[in-house]
């Protein structure tokens, strides 16, 4: 009885859409639900890349001299000031006969990441409608094409194609990529939201340990004594990314209305902070549980980002020769060969940190299902202020190791805030409206990526200008970004569940087919979702699996060399 209904379910969707359709993906008896995390893996892990972008800075660098055979300046010259370099990079944006600079290319990283919060709120309440599979073709054309006008801005030497093609069409990619599986996944393991984010959201950090080594590999493949191979590189992982997110995207399906796991029912007694009951997306943000949840977040990933965007230079500064165990050296005294040293620990560091920042968002995510997201991020906020408020000491005493593990807890708990937060939102508001409104809440990423390190960035500088040690730099930024974490504590103690004012009537969650609600309100798993670690699922998540490994592998050898 149930197979038949599930088969009906699936001959009316394939004849109300296109391919891409909502109604064309909804599972039929005998669909694995394991098959939809590699699918979002697929689609996180090629996004992931914007995280990794730094490692074509140089190369671009020095891209027009190596052209000419000849060492070119910068656009911008000696300049010095924000302003003069700002007004370099206006005329970066179109010249063809001077070098970029960081600070030119640097641009692309910021926007990749507000144009992704942007995307993703502008377009959330658009992909429950569309369904994650069209979500996910959008974000390939996007995020690949974007790759594509970047290798032409990078031949033709056009900076303001980078910053449109990657920077802006790319950052909407990353927006409708980012938030395509979570409502899917959410859906899927409704007995275990955080496991099944965290996942895919693993996914995103672990983009970079892929892509990074990966593009460093074709880069050397392709350059040539007038070629530092770089839009090269952006040709072929363009095209890769695109078959493996559109693999990713025709791999989503959604379940039947009323589906759940076999032999799982709600627990009996529901806890207080996970609601039966479900918020529309243009109500959510009415209710101070979405601002609060907004701030907890922000809060968490302003502590984090400057830090994890300082993390080499922080180490060198704090600890100076005590790096290799010659603690008489000041930073400020180093030889080249001390630099060099010093400049490679600090990129073994930075790996130890994507490490924990990957491993995070699984483990936090799914610790997460069995002592609940609020206990979990105030978990997050307590070891946070702890590890902050000892970091100063921990520098005075020489202590590089307990120091780099407490900075490791802390790039855990950035990842897993992000991991941890989509659950939080399904707890709160519902599933039916939670990959929409988990679009809207990524603003406050988009802000805490400018927060974040402003403060760091400018305490430091100005501490630097003061005159004060380069091993004490640091301290007074360690107390500011905990101090955002106690602040983030008291938000997150003030997240209650949602009043029942805003809750939605039955008639009003049922999904809608060509405009009609779906007949089906009856419960069960309709031979849906059972299978494991199958076949096909075995191959689908070999397919993501490898490659991480590979990413992972690569990136601790350079850690442990």
């Amino acid at each position: 009885m149930t197979t038949t209904i599930a088969s009906k379910i699936d001959t009316t969707a394939v004849a109300n859409g296109g391919i891409l359709s909502r109604e064309r993906i909804i599972a039929k008896a005998g669909f694995n639900r394991w098959l939809v995390p590699p699918a979002a893996l697929a689609i996180h892990l090629c996004i992931g890349m914007a995280y990794g972008f730094s490692v074509f800075w140089l190369p671009l660098s020095r891209s027009v001299g190596t052209a000419i055979g000849a060492k070119v300046p910068a656009c911008a010259g000696a300049a010095t000031t924000f302003w003069d370099k700002t007004l370099g990079t206006l005329t970066a944006l179109t010249a063809t006969n001077c070098e970029w600079t960081q600070f030119d290319l640097g641009w692309m990283f910021t926007l990749f990441f507000v144009v992704l919060g942007s995307s993703a709120a502008a377009w959330g309440g658009w992909l429950e409608h569309a369904g994650p599979r069209k979500a996910g073709v959008y974000a390939a054309l996007c995020w690949c094409g974007g790759l594509m006008i970047s290798a032409i801005g990078v031949r033709t030497h056009q900076l303001w194609m980078l910053w449109i093609g990657s920077g802006v069409i790319g950052g909407i990619g990353l927006g409708l990529g980012y938030i395509s599986p979570v409502s899917t996944l959410v859906k899927w393991f409704p007995d275990r939201r955080g496991m099944a984010t965290g996942m895919a959201i693993m996914g995103f950090g672990g983009g970079a340990m892929i892509g990074s080594p990966l593009a460093n590999l074709l880069m050397n493949h392709f350059k040539t004594p007038v070629s530092v191979g770089v839009w090269e590189t952006f040709v072929v992982l363009g095209l890769g990314y695109f078959v493996y997110m559109i693999a990713g995207a025709f791999g989503y399906r959604l379940p039947p209305d009323g589906w759940r796991p076999e032999g799982w029912t709600p627990p009996a007694t529901q806890r207080a902070m996970i609601t039966a009951n479900h918020v529309a997306l243009k109500h959510a943000h009415k209710t101070p549980q979405f601002w609060l949840i907004w701030a907890v977040l922000c809060l968490n990933v302003s502590a984090g980002i400057g830090i994890i965007g300082a993390a080499s230079p922080m180490l060198q500064g704090t600890f100076g020769g005590a790096l290799f165990r010659d603690p008489s050296v000041d930073f400020t005294q180093f030889s080249d060969a001390q630099k060099t040293l010093a400049a490679e620990i600090g990129g073994g560091f930075i790996g130890l940190f994507s490490l924990f920042n990957i491993g995070g968002r699984f483990f936090w995510a799914t610790l997460s299902d069995s002592v609940g997201r609020k206990t979990t991020y105030f978990a997050f906020f307590v070891l946070g202020v702890i590890c902050y408020a000892v970091a100063p000491a921990l520098a005075g005493m020489k202590a590089v190791v307990v120091f780099a593990a407490a900075f490791c807890i802390i790039a855990s708990m950035y990842g897993g805030g992000f991991a941890t937060v989509p659950a939080y939102l399904a707890d709160i508001f519902g599933t039916r409206y939670v990959g929409a409104i988990h679009g809207r809440l990524l603003t406050a990423w988009s802000t805490a990526g400018i927060v974040g390190p402003v403060i760091v960035n400018y305490l430091h500088d100005t501490r630097v200008a003061q005159g004060v040690p380069r091993d004490h730099v640091y301290d007074q930024i360690f107390y500011v970004l905990a101090c955002l974490l106690v602040a983030g504590f008291f938000c997150n103690a003030l997240i209650r569940p949602v009043h029942a004012k805003w809750h939605m009537d039955d008639s009003a969650v049922m999904p809608k087919s060509r405009g009609k609600p779906q007949a089906l309100r009856s419960k069960g798993a309709y031979g849906i979702g059972r299978g494991g670690l199958d076949a096909k699922a075995f191959i689908a998540w070999s397919a993501v699996g490898i490659p991480l490994a590979w990413g992972v592998c690569k990136n601790a050898a350079k850690i442990f060399q």
